[in-house]
């Protein structure tokens, strides 16, 4: 398992760096001893690229959206603040 190719070697064997991304990770290509580049398979693409959703939108899909819990405070006990 390689995931650092030179350009030329990349290049050459362009099908095997896709298969290798595919199958074991991203690959990083270099250019005179640099890293350059990196590529990855479509579905780490796609994981990465994943759009969060909103806050309000996952309570809502929630599966104890249907819940009722009762977040009342009793209002007749106080503690004493020290400021």
């Amino acid at each position: 398992m390689k995931n650092v190719w030179q350009l030329q070697e990349a290049k050459a064997k362009f099908s095997e760096v896709i298969n290798e991304a595919i199958q074991h990770g991203p690959q990083i290509i270099t250019k005179h001893g640099i890293e350059t580049a990196l590529l990855i398979s479509i579905n780490d693409y796609k994981k990465v690229n994943k759009k969060e959703s909103k806050i309000s939108q996952f309570f809502r899909n929630s599966p104890l959206v249907n819940i009722n819990l009762d977040l009342s405070r009793p209002k007749d006990i106080s503690r004493n603040i020290e400021l």
